[in-house]
């Protein structure tokens, strides 16, 4: 029975904080990887240092490229299943699609925008180099409005397929 109760979970606003988190914990990543490569970089050149810990440092700095950018997909993908969980919970009356959909434009494109600034930065003569390493990064906030265009649109069918009319 609906009682006019205003459920926020699973909504378009997620979507958009899903967005800037995505993009946010990209450029998270992508400067770590500069300092830790910078930081790794004077570690080897250091005559000081023991050869072990010139070992762990190059270690930690590989990390990136493997497990980091890994976990980045799994972020990404966690995040997704747990919006449309959420979704699942809530009703929505079919009315308000129209208004989801104009706001899905506009969380579109600005993942879109989120997509340009990281490309700019990771294709800038900085971090170039460090950015081609982080694979699963670069692919995701090159789709980033395709994958937030098709987690909205999947999202507007799960919140929007399971109102009924109740008396």
């Amino acid at each position: 029975m609906f009682n006019g109760h205003v459920n926020k979970r699973g909504s378009l606003e997620d979507l958009f904080v899903i967005g800037l988190f995505i993009f946010f914990f990209a450029m998270l990543i992508l400067v770590g990887y500069k300092i830790i490569d910078s930081f790794n970089t004077e570690i080897q050149a250091s005559e000081v240092l023991e050869q072990h810990g010139k070992d762990a440092s190059a270690e930690l700095t590989s990390f990136f490229p493997g497990v980091i950018d890994n976990s980045f997909l799994f972020f990404v993908v966690g995040l997704g299943l747990v919006t449309f969980v959420s979704a699942a919970l809530v009703r929505v009356h079919p009315i308000f699609i129209g208004v989801y959909l104009v706001c899905l434009v506009f969380t579109i494109y600005f993942c879109g925008v989120f997509s340009n600034v990281y490309e700019a930065m990771a294709s800038s003569s900085v971090l170039v180099g460090l950015s081609t390493n982080l694979v699963f990064v670069g692919s995701v906030m090159s789709f980033l409005p395709l994958i937030v265009g098709v987690f909205g649109s999947l999202l507007a069918i799960v919140m929007y397929k399971g109102w009924r009319e109740t008396e």
